[in-house]
């Protein structure tokens, strides 16, 4: 009976954590052929920041797409102190604890003149806090199980 109550309680704290706490956000940007599109979070200290992003042409990601365009990434907090700095790269991932409130920014700049003048879009999955957390993996160890 306790074992059942102890699975019900963490399955509902999952829930709650969830809907709560909604801090992933994926987006899609397209990058101008010459310049830098950069987005941006306002976040308070000791806050736990995830990120991949991936570069491709066109409109959809397409795995199989033979022009891998280039990209270069920049992450830097609110005051300018360089979190992740990659250059002439298709993907990437980075992480970081924050040690100061304020504007988080990521900037994104497509490189050189590969593309043949063709649309390159970044995608960014972002996340923050309670987002980061693994719950299948959280809730495997637990032996609960997640629909």
């Amino acid at each position: 009976m306790e074992l059942a109550a102890a699975r019900c309680l963490w399955t509902v704290l999952i829930v709650v954590a969830m809907a709560v706490f909604p801090a992933a956000r994926g987006l899609w940007l397209d990058l101008p052929s010459s310049g830098t599109k950069c987005v941006s979070e306002e976040l308070h200290n000791n806050v736990v920041v995830m990120a991949d992003y991936y570069a491709f042409i066109g409109e959809d990601y397409d795995a199989n797409n033979t022009v891998i365009p280039s990209i270069s990434v920049k992450v830097t907090s609110p005051y300018g102190n360089d979190l992740h700095h990659q250059e002439k790269v298709s993907h990437g991932q980075f992480a970081f604890t924050t040690s100061e409130s304020g504007n988080y920014l990521a900037c994104f700049t497509a490189d050189g003149d590969q593309h043949s003048g063709k649309k390159v879009t970044v995608g960014i999955d972002w996340k923050t806090g309670v987002a980061t957390k693994d719950w299948d993996s959280i809730a495997k160890k637990e032996k609960i199980e997640v629909n």
